[in-house]
């Protein structure tokens, strides 16, 4: 009974815990449904019948009298060639998901180059959010380059260790702030990799957005990789679905093996014609939104001190891309508590996404700024600014 009884207090505890985290999730749901005002609407938070809606606009970008697709053909082929244009590579192949297009070009990648090392950052996608998948499932080997909360260093690249096959850059790094190395930096990191004969492989989940920052059109950043990878949701507003894009035979490779890890699909013209909708509405507007993610950055940092918090803080305080981190120092719980309050009982949603604890009484949560992001002045930002600080102080004292 003592051994027995502890736990299940415990498992209670936990239980407990994951309702509240999942009613909160609820409640900043529906606080986001409702709101007059946010930085962000992202589609994949819509209700069937909205999403659905996105199609409407498929007429404008293929020709809906022509065959439907089967395993990959008719629209899910004009959507490779388009956007293996838009990058300046030869060829592109659609894949389902970014975790396999990714798995695939790596080890692809590791039978050319006869070494199934792959190195990357501590904080890369596949170390942190695809559970081992690398040496699980494709048989590679991860090694880390580094853990500090940026790019890694030529000199890092150049005096690691031990060999790899191929060296592999999240841009921008999520986990560590949508962070970019600068232009310099990242072509001498590259030539690093190529001076200890590697190849190079870009995680571009988020590439679309990152010309602001590099000052360069998108074929001169993906043509500095051998091979890149590219998201149709996570900008661009798509259903799902990714590209990998890289030297014609190289992708001609990928596709048998696409074929391998089951990402064939009969028909996929619906999320085909979802990226390519996303690339003709909001590819041409994320510069737009990179710079007024600088003007909220800046409005938020004002905000925050005009409202005396102890400590906050902006990261990185210029965002690179149209997301951003904000750090404060309270838990995560008192942090989301009063993020959902101010929305509920104001109509504006500063923070929409959640909170995760990165210490005792630190808290972090990024922040997206997209078409709706756009309707916020400035002032706007600091009174938000100012409403929720107000919350906070509230339920910090509780």
């Amino acid at each position: 009974m003592s051994d027995t009884a502890p736990q299940r207090g415990q498992q209670l505890d936990q239980v407990s815990d994951e309702e509240r985290r999942k009613r909160l999730r609820e409640r900043r749901l529906a606080a986001l449904r409702s709101a007059r005002r946010a930085f962000a609407r992202p589609g994949f938070q819509q209700t069937l019948r909205e999403r659905l809606a996105l199609l409407d606009a498929a007429q404008d970008v293929y020709d809906l009298d022509g065959p439907s697709d089967i395993y990959g053909n008719g629209v899910v082929e004009a959507l490779e060639e388009k956007v293996a244009a838009l990058l300046g590579l030869e060829a592109a192949a659609f894949f389902p998901t970014g975790t396999m297009a990714q798995q695939v070009a790596l080890r692809c990648w590791a039978g050319r180059t006869g070494s199934p090392t792959v190195a990357l950052h501590a904080l890369s996608h596949p170390e942190v959010h695809e559970r081992h998948a690398l040496s699980q499932v494709s048989g590679l080997r991860p090694v880390r380059v580094t853990s500090e909360p940026r790019l890694p260093t030529a000199e890092e690249v150049r005096g690691f260790e031990e060999p790899f096959g191929t060296l592999m850059l999240e841009l921008p790094l999520r986990d560590a702030g949508f962070v970019l190395p600068a232009w310099e930096e990242l072509t001498e990191v590259v030539q690093a990799a190529r001076d200890r004969d590697a190849v190079v492989h870009f995680d571009g989940a988020r590439l679309w957005e990152s010309t602001v920052h590099f000052g360069r059109p998108l074929p001169d950043i993906a043509g500095l990789a051998d091979s890149v990878y590219v998201s149709f949701y996570k900008s661009l507003d798509g259903f799902g679905g990714a590209a990998l894009a890289g030297p014609k035979t190289l992708v001609e490779e990928a596709k048998v093996w696409r074929h391998r890890y089951g990402g064939q699909v009969f028909q996929q013209f619906p999320t085909a014609l979802s990226a390519l909708i996303g690339l003709d509405r909001e590819l041409p507007r994320l510069p737009e939104y990179v710079a007024h993610a600088r003007v909220v950055a800046a409005a938020l940092r004002e905000g925050f001190a005009a409202a005396g918090l102890p400590w906050a803080r902006v990261h990185p305080e210029v965002p690179h891309t149209h997301d951003f981190q904000v750090w404060l120092p309270y838990d995560a719980e008192v942090a989301a508590e009063a993020a959902v309050r101010t929305a509920e009982e104001t109509g504006v949603m500063l923070f929409l996404s959640g909170w995760d604890r990165r210490g005792p009484g630190l808290s972090v949560t990024e922040v997206q700024v997209r078409a709706a992001g756009l309707q916020w002045t400035a002032g706007d930002v600091r009174a938000a600014v100012a409403e929720f600080a107000a919350r906070l102080a509230e339920e910090a004292a509780r």
